[in-house]
């Protein structure tokens, strides 16, 4: 039987959590995320400096990530789906409480949303609505975890090209690097 979803990668102690909104079929059926080729998480995650050897996409880069980088893996929504227009509010509603809970339980220095909406969804149903949300750190916090919004990576998102990812990818990598985490 395959699986539903994709599962979490979360320990105590992580430097980031990188949050999608939720995973899609296709990663799924592949086994790892942001898998769909034309996604731009891969390439800009190495140009960034947040890994200092180059990742190919892959199920042992997702581990990589966890277990030597500190880099962790979940998402708002664990139902996966064909587009992100398929999720409900109570998807949202469920997700954002469950979500909420990993992070006060794990406590990562940083948690990496994909997607301002994706951010906006969380805060709307955590009950703290924002109207205005810009990429980069935000003021809001989990407990102890910073909260970093960068565009969702994915090759439909139009805002997501490489020019305008990768700078935030590297003010999260040298965030994680105020912190005094290192990679």
């Amino acid at each position: 039987m395959k699986p539903k979803t994709l599962p979490d990668h979360l320990a105590s102690g992580l430097d980031i959590v990188s949050i999608g909104i939720n995973p899609s079929l296709y990663s799924v059926e592949r086994g790892f995320y942001f898998a769909r080729p034309g996604n731009r998480f891969w390439p800009t995650l190495n140009a960034s400096g947040l890994v200092p050897e180059p990742l190919a996409p892959s199920r042992d880069s997702v581990l990589r990530l966890f277990r030597i980088h500190r880099i962790g893996f979940t998402d708002l929504v664990k139902r996966a789906t064909a587009r992100a227009d398929d999720l409900t509010a109570e998807d949202y509603a469920r997700g954002a409480r469950l979500l909420r809970r990993k992070l006060r339980r794990f406590r990562p220095a940083i948690a990496w949303f994909h997607g301002t909406s994706s951010y906006r969804a969380f805060l709307e149903h955590s009950g703290v609505p924002r109207a205005a949300l810009k990429p980069g750190l935000q003021p809001d916090a989990i407990g102890a975890t910073r909260v970093f919004v960068t565009p969702n990576p994915s090759g439909a998102n139009p805002r997501a090209n490489p020019k305008a990812l990768l700078p935030l990818y590297r003010e999260l990598a040298a965030l994680r690097g105020a912190l005094g985490r290192r990679r």
